[in-house]
C-alpha cells in the first residue's frame, strides 16, 4: 500500500527553508559570542576584577540619571535656548524608554543565561533582553549632544568613544547579546531623526515652554 502522507508540519521540520536555517546560525552565532565576550558577567569571569568599572559605566548609560539630571536643568535654566535643547531632550530620552519598553515587551527575549540580575534599577520588562536600552540611549544622546551643543574635537570624541563604551559593555556584563545591542544602537539613531521632526519650540509648544 502507498505510504500515507507526512503531517504539514513534519514535512517542514524535515524541509526546513533557507531563511530558517539561516536565522537559526545566526542566533546559534549570536549567542555563542555573546557569551564568550561576557568576561566581566561574574567576579570569577576571565575580567571579573574590572565588573565594578563595568557597573559605572552601566550607570552613566541608565534612563533615571539621564531624565533626572535633564529635569533639573530644565528647572535651573534661566536661556531661553538652553530651556529649548533640555526639553527636547527630555522628550528624546522619554520616548526612548517608552519605546524601549514597547519592543521588549512585544519580543520578550530572555536575557543572556550568564547574566546576574543585579542591575541598577528595574522594572518589570528589564527582564527581557531585546533590544539593549543602554544602547539605544547611547546612540540617541551622542546624536542629539553633537548636534546641538558646541563642543571642542576632543571632546566630541568622547561623546562618541562615551556611546560605544556603554554599548560593548552591555555584552561584556552579560546583560545583553550581540543583536540586542546592535539593534539598540540602530534603534537610538533612528530615534534621534523623530525627535528632530518632532521638534519642541515656543510656536508649535507654547504651552510646554510657559511651564518654565
Amino acid at each position: 500500500p502507498a505510504a500515507a502522507p507526512l503531517p504539514e508540519e513534519d514535512c517542514m521540520k524535515l524541509n526546513p527553508s533557507f531563511v530558517g536555517i539561516a536565522l537559526s546560525s545566526l542566533l546559534a552565532i549570536d549567542l555563542w559570542a555573546s557569551k564568550r565576550l561576557g568576561v566581566c558577567a561574574g567576579e570569577g569571569s576571565a575580567w571579573g576584577s574590572a565588573r565594578p568599572l563595568m557597573k559605572v559605566i552601566e550607570v552613566s548609560g541608565h534612563g533615571i540619571p539621564w531624565v533626572l539630571g535633564t529635569f533639573y536643568g530644565l528647572c535651573q535654566s534661566d536661556s531661553s535656548a538652553a530651556r529649548e535643547v533640555l526639553l527636547n531632550l527630555l522628550f528624546a530620552l522619554l520616548l526612548d524608554l517608552v519605546m524601549v519598553a514597547v519592543v521588549k515587551g512585544l519580543v520578550k527575549r530572555p536575557r543572556p543565561t550568564h547574566n546576574k540580575m543585579d542591575m541598577f534599577v528595574t522594572i518589570s520588562v528589564d527582564k527581557y533582553s531585546f533590544p539593549s536600552g543602554h544602547a539605544t540611549r547611547a546612540a540617541l544622546v551622542c546624536r542629539f549632544v553633537l548636534r546641538h551643543l558646541v563642543l571642542a574635537v576632543p571632546l566630541r570624541v568622547l561623546v562618541v568613544l562615551w556611546a560605544l563604551i556603554v554599548s560593548i559593555s552591555r555584552v561584556m556584563l552579560g546583560r545583553h547579546n550581540m543583536t540586542d545591542v546592535l539593534f539598540g544602537l540602530v534603534l537610538g539613531y533612528a530615534l534621534y531623526s523623530v525627535v528632530e521632526h518632532c521638534w519642541l519650540s515656543p510656536l508649535n509648544a507654547p504651552a510646554l515652554f510657559a511651564l518654565w
